[in-house]
């Protein structure tokens, strides 16, 4: 299970809608290893395989210590409108969040790691991060979901980060 090497931003691949998986087998479940190791090691508590430059659908998500959840080709089938704010960041950009609204619960429609459907309902945090998740796979960045000031403010900071 080797780490991969983050892509970061502004590498458009993060711009990128991601594809569907259409095999499940070992190369699948060898991916979804190693997208574990290298979001722990990031680190963080959700990693998409966009995030490692593989346009695939597919979501590793670690919200508690060894409660690891793998979504393949996952889909918001119903959302709340009830809303919540919540501070995120990314992998691909490390040391800068921001607080961003997102529905508070969501119904999420994926496949596992060996092809079965699976329905699952989150709220608040777990509703969150599978937002954040599919929005990466849609080739949106979590930065897209700011208005433009606070989305330049970010930028800048992330740069000062870089040339620290």
């Amino acid at each position: 299970m080797p780490l991969r090497p983050v892509i970061r931003f502004p590498d458009p691949r993060l711009k990128e809608p991601a594809a569907l998986v259409t095999v499940f087998d070992a190369a699948l479940r060898g991916l979804a290893a190693d997208l574990l190791e290298t979001m722990r090691a990031a680190p963080g508590v959700g990693i998409t395989a966009p995030h490692v430059g593989i346009p695939l659908r597919l979501v590793v998500l670690e919200l508690e210590p060894g409660a690891v959840r793998t979504y393949v080709n996952p889909v918001l089938d119903r959302i709340s409108r009830e809303t919540i704010c919540h501070v995120e960041g990314s992998v691909s950009m490390p040391g800068v969040t921001a607080e961003i609204e997102r529905f508070a619960q969501v119904t999420v429609r994926y496949r596992d790691l060996d092809g079965a459907e699976l329905i699952e309902e989150a709220t608040g945090f777990h509703a969150v991060c599978h937002q954040h998740e599919i929005d990466q796979l849609d080739g949106v960045f979590w930065l897209d979901r700011l208005s433009r000031l606070k989305r330049e403010r970010a930028i800048a900071r992330y740069e000062k980060l870089r040339r620290a």
